[in-house]
């Protein structure tokens, strides 16, 4: 699938004013810093749709895009470790929570791993969450530039067994590189079988 356009619809702090629910969505989570915005401009190819920053806490509410008039790309705020309150962290959990269990339309969940990291239990603790709430997800490694293919490869490899252990069915994984513009493909083509199915099911 190649995207055509993707422009910013609308920002929110509760999901029941997100935009209406017709079309398919997918939403993009991950660790403060993981290097999502980034990844959702590459996958966009645009340069600037979502807001990258050195700073972790960047993104703050709901943000929907709309892509090719088709399909919306969430792009949530981080969970973990950001420069806020612990009311302010309280809100933004809320948020996301009653996001991912009440979005009728929310297909698929997007979790980003940086790959240089070994499983963290914040992520694998937020995985398994979305498991017991039968919310559906796949994992997506980000910054595979910054390692040497082979450490990539054993990296990945070393997540599939721990994740093995967990779960019965170990989730589908992409690596992608936003530097190098890498894996891109396969995530789009998984969205696309996707939306049929979301058309077919309407």
């Amino acid at each position: 699938m190649k995207v055509q356009e993707a422009r910013y619809v609308m920002s929110n702090s509760d999901y029941q004013k997100c935009p209406e629910p017709v079309l398919p969505e997918y939403a993009f989570i991950g660790r403060s810093n993981v290097g999502k915005s980034s990844l959702i401009n590459m996958l966009t190819s645009k340069k600037a749709l979502a807001k990258t920053s050195q700073q972790p806490g960047k993104t703050q509410m709901i943000n929907h895009f709309i892509i090719d008039d088709a399909w919306y790309l969430v792009d949530l705020p981080g969970y973990g470790y950001a420069k806020v309150s612990k009311v302010e962290r309280e809100k933004w959990e809320k948020m996301i929570h009653d996001y991912l269990h009440y979005r009728e339309n929310l297909i698929c969940t997007f979790v980003l791993v940086d790959v240089r990291h070994s499983a963290m239990a914040v992520d694998l603790n937020f995985m398994a969450a979305l498991g017991e709430a039968g919310i559906p997800f796949e994992i997506i490694f980000t910054k595979a530039d910054k390692l040497k293919p082979a450490q990539v490869a054993s990296q990945v490899e070393a997540y599939k067994r721990k994740m093995a252990e967990l779960w019965e069915e170990v989730p589908e994984m992409y690596v992608t590189s936003a530097e190098k513009n890498e894996g891109r493909e396969p995530i789009l083509t998984a969205i696309e079988t996707y939306n049929q199915s979301f058309v077919k099911t309407k």
